[in-house]
């Protein structure tokens, strides 16, 4: 009796592969060309933008020039001299601003989604209230900020004070660090909100069984279950503060040392015709939020993507959380252990 042996269709699993890979290049390809057409495109300008100079005065003819000097590093050169205290001064808000409402965002966020994932009465009127402040767009809440800092504002009336909040450094700095808390503390807190209700209430009932108390569950259940997308809700709104523009622009005002952040920088300097000196900061305040970005995901190995396991490593079966609970590891690990012990069986049988 001869044995037949299957042999893969190999020619057919290949073109299957290039099929596939065409579709997907095929897919992708309008993405690639926005992206080019919309970021990698201006990064080349404002490269090459960033080696010229204001044009003015020929300083080898004596007369007025419409073209711009070649004028090579000296944009960036500019920087390390007296020249650039401004740029420094701008840096240093940028990210004073973008550490502290960060850092107080999250915790913010933090309890607003745990007082919104809390069964009560009245949860979705408490859910739209504090979603309201993100809702209003920043120029409108700038606004609406502005008369609160006012001279005869509702802060110095509360505060029984005279307090000039956008002339001084320091009032000026907190108004608008207590501003951009009130708007979008909420965005942290849906974020987290959407990562606490994934995590099965079994897991809570398990944990106040075996004696935790609120800080353990907290601390042990609720933060490393929803630290997915916890780490992605700061690392945006990171992004975000790192390039804060309209907020103070229109709360303090523009050319202020006191808030003037790199992107102020920019545009103050593209509307003055310094298109060099603009194009050079926009390119410093690029590589900033990009290096900031790619140390953050590293450190907190955020996941931003369908991530696929690597082959290095041994994939085991994965278990279910109700197979974690104290009153049901018992029964998991007998079902585990008579599904081993059913394979064997078969494999004789056979």
């Amino acid at each position: 009796m001869s044995a037949h042996t299957y042999v893969p269709d190999v020619n057919r699993r290949s073109k299957a592969s290039r099929a596939q890979a065409r579709l997907a290049w095929f897919l992708i390809t309008p993405t690639i060309i926005v992206l080019t057409i919309v970021i990698i495109l201006p990064v080349f300008q404002s490269l090459r933008q960033s080696l010229y100079g204001k044009a003015g005065l020929d300083p080898e003819t004596g007369f007025v020039s419409n073209v711009e000097p070649f004028v090579g590093l000296d944009n960036y050169a500019t920087i390390f001299t007296d020249a650039g205290s401004r740029f420094w001064t701008a840096a240093w808000n940028t990210t004073l601003f973008g550490v502290v409402t960060v850092v107080l965002e999250t915790i913010l966020g933090v309890a607003m989604a745990l007082i919104m994932h809390r069964a009560m009465r009245g949860r979705g009127f408490v859910r739209a209230a504090i979603l309201v402040p993100w809702a209003i767009p920043t120029a409108v809440s700038a606004i609406l900020w502005g008369w609160i800092f006012n001279q005869n504002g509702v802060a110095n009336a509360i505060l029984g004070q005279h307090i000039m909040w956008a002339s001084g450094n320091t009032s000026a700095k907190l108004a608008i660090i207590i501003a951009d808390v009130w708007k979008t503390a909420p965005y942290i807190g849906l974020l987290t909100l959407a990562g606490l209700q994934i995590i099965p209430d079994e897991v809570y009932e398990a944990a106040k069984i075996d004696g935790a108390n609120a800080w353990k569950r907290f601390t042990r259940i609720t933060l490393p279950l929803v630290k997915p997308a916890l780490v992605v809700a700061v690392l945006f709104r990171a992004l975000d503060a790192l390039r804060m523009f309209d907020l103070p622009y229109i709360l303090i005002g523009p050319r202020k040392g006191s808030v003037e952040t790199l992107s102020m920088l920019v545009q103050d300097e593209a509307s003055n015709l310094r298109y060099g000196s603009a194009a050079a900061y926009a390119l410093i305040l690029f590589l900033y939020v990009f290096i900031f970005a790619f140390a953050f995901t590293r450190i907190t190995h955020a996941d931003l993507g369908a991530s696929t396991p690597r082959s290095g490593k041994k994939q085991g079966r994965k278990l279910p959380a109700s197979a974690f609970l104290p009153k049901r590891r018992a029964a998991a690990a007998t079902a585990t252990g008579a599904s081993a012990a059913v394979e064997p069986n078969e494999r004789s049988a056979s």
